[in-house]
Parts: structure tokens; sequence; C-alpha cells
């Protein structure tokens, strides 16, 4: 054999271990980001958390989601009319249902009613439509309103539907219905139903929905990978630092109120199907969502500077890129503003006793 055979021998070879080579690092560089396998054990959901993610509202595609870096609209209109003089029952907030967003109809009794009879009076569905229904009972040992308990007796009754909720205003075929249910209760504990007008009480419905819609906000922001993809467990590993926990859905993780049975505060989530994959580790996951449902929570758990510095901590750690929807770097002028405008709608909402994360807030907004 020629040396000059030997030598394109050894150049063949060296050509053929640089490519190997080169496809190797490509492909280990371009392979999703895999968790630490130092701290790779991920807190455990308990049943604590269960009813937190239970009573997590759905988020849809909404007009005050944040729309671009350069192009902040306002979370609400500051020049909205101030709401109209409707009819609105002068009855104190009593027990669960209040006058603010109930229609309350109370039920006089010429006796006492079992708590056994009520529960058994109940109707099948506590629903007219889309709007809640709730029957209460006014105990008469402790003179408090409660949902009916077996054991206990009742003086009276009172059963309320929801004037509106994130579907809309309370119509006359909801009213209508939430009279049917009323009555037949009614009837099964003896009592007396004193209904409100409907034209009178779905007007307020109406009003307090377009109050409601027009300060409704829904924030999202996009973590997006700069380089390298995120398997599923890088992304649940830095979340987990941050105090996120696994939600019940997968590819869904929140990060939980401090009392148990409120609405998380932040929700972060990414792809349903990498989290669902035969191999977990092989799914490329190139962007993820951390969002904050504003009425459900309370302002004094500053939940936007809580989303903001996640958002932050994440890109750092996870190199990626906080966006909106649309791919646009969020500035962080542009993330102040948004702030200021979140502070003029807690204020507004507390002016309407509706404040964040108050149970009205939470029943309205839902």
């Amino acid at each position: 054999m020629s040396s000059l055979t030997v030598a394109l021998a050894i150049l063949g070879g060296l050509t053929l271990a640089a490519v190997v080579g080169y496809n190797a690092w490509t492909s280990h560089r371009n392979a999703p980001r895999q968790p630490d396998a130092r701290n790779s054990q991920l807190p455990e959901q308990d049943d604590d958390d269960a009813p937190q993610e239970d009573r997590e509202p759905v988020l849809h595609v909404d007009p005050h989601q944040v729309t671009g870096a350069e192009r902040h609209e306002p979370l609400f209109d500051p020049a909205l009319p101030a709401p109209s003089a409707l009819p609105v029952p002068s009855a104190e907030r009593r027990g669960g249902l209040d006058p603010l967003i109930d229609v309350i109809a109370p039920i006089s009794l010429e006796g006492l009613a079992s708590g056994d009879a009520a529960i058994a009076a109940m109707p099948a569905t506590r629903r007219a439509g889309s709007k809640p229904v709730a029957i209460e009972g006014l105990n008469e040992h402790t003179g408090a309103w409660e949902p009916a308990v077996q054991g206990q007796r009742y003086s009276a009754f009172q059963v309320g539907v929801q004037l509106a909720n994130r579907t809309g205003a309370l119509n006359e075929i909801e009213y209508s219905e939430f009279v049917v249910k009323a009555q037949a209760f009614a009837d099964a504990v003896n009592g007396a139903p004193e209904f409100p007008e409907m034209l009178d009480e779905v007007a307020r419905g109406r009003e307090l929905d377009q109050f409601a819609s027009s300060h409704d906000a829904q924030l999202s922001f996009v973590l997006r990978a700069r380089h390298a993809a995120w398997s599923p467990g890088y992304v649940q590993q830095n979340a987990s630092r941050l105090g996120f926990v696994p939600g019940m859905i997968p590819g869904r993780m929140v990060l939980p109120a401090a009392e148990l049975g409120l609405p998380p505060i932040l929700g972060l989530s990414f792809d349903t199907q990498a989290a669902l994959a035969d191999d977990p580790a092989q799914s490329a996951i190139r962007e993820l969502s951390i969002s904050l449902d504003v009425p459900q929570v309370d302002r004094e758990e500053k939940p936007f500077e809580r989303m903001r510095d996640a958002a932050a901590a994440l890109a750092r750690d996870m190199d990626g890129i906080v966006t909106d929807s649309d791919g646009q770097a969020l500035r962080d002028e542009t993330m102040d503003a948004i702030g200021v405008d979140l502070e003029q709608l807690y204020d507004t909402l507390d002016a309407r006793d509706l404040s964040a994360g108050s149970p009205l807030a939470r029943r309205l907004f839902n």
C-alpha cells in the first residue's frame, strides 16, 4: 500500500470522526434540557392541593391579556360610566348569599323545619341554566344562615341565584328556572316564598355583567426558549424551586395560596402532550405560559409582582425570554405600566365591594 493511500485513508477516517463528533455535539446541543439529577425530586401533589386546583377557573382568550411590548392597552376603561341606579334589595348580607350579586327569595315558615327535611327537598341540580343556585336556612339555635345540616332545625330559608358570572348575565329563562326550583323546595318544607320582580333582577344582572366584563383581567406571560428546548422534568424542577406544585392536569403547575381552599396565586402550563409522552425526557418544550386570574387573587398576595419575579427567574435559570402572546419581548416599562393599571383596577373593585380575592369576586368572576 502506497504512502498516498495510507494518507488518504487516515484523512478519510479523521473526516468521518469529525462528522460523527459534530453530529453528536449538535444532537447534544439541541436535545431538550434535562433536570439536574442531584435535585430532580419533584414535590408530590398532596390532598391539600386538590381543592385549590378544583377551584381554578379556566383561562379564556381575554381582551385584557398583554398584547404587545410597544403597545400597552389599559386593563379596563377608566372612563366607564358609573353603575346605574337599579333596584337593589335593602337586606344586608346574610350567610353566603349577598344581594350585591344574588337574587334572594326569602321563604317564611309557619313553624320549624328540620335540616333532614330540607336536605331531602333540595333540587337535583343547584344551577339555573349557567348560574349557581344556593339554599340556606336560619339556624334556630345559632341564629346564623347556613346550608342545611342534618339534625338542625330552621325557622326560615332563603334561596338565591347568582346575577352574573363569566358566562354572562342572568336571563329571563334562567330566572324562571330559579323560580320553579325555589317554589318546589318551598312546597316541600311547607314554606311561602317571596320572589323579587323578574325584570328588575334581570336588569340588575345585566348591569353587574357589564361592570364585571369591563373590569375582568386575566394576564398571561409567555416564556420562550432562546436556544435549547426544555424537557418536562426540567421545567418542573425549575418551577418547583419557585414554589410551584404539580396540578391535576398534565402540563399544569400552580403556585398555591397560603390558605387552603383558595384559588392558586399563579398558574404555569406547557404542552400537555409533552407531559404525557411515553418518554417525557425526549419531549421538546420551547415555550410555557405563566398566568394570573386577577379578580380571583387578593391584592395583598402581590400576585403581579410574584408573577413578574417568577417569569424573570425562570428566564434567567432556563435561558429563556419573557414575551407576550405575539412573541414580542416584554420590557420593564411595559411591566411597570401593567402594574399601574392593576392598582387602579384593584381600587375600582374595592369601591364596588368586589375586592379581588374576596368570596364575592371569586363567585362573580368564575
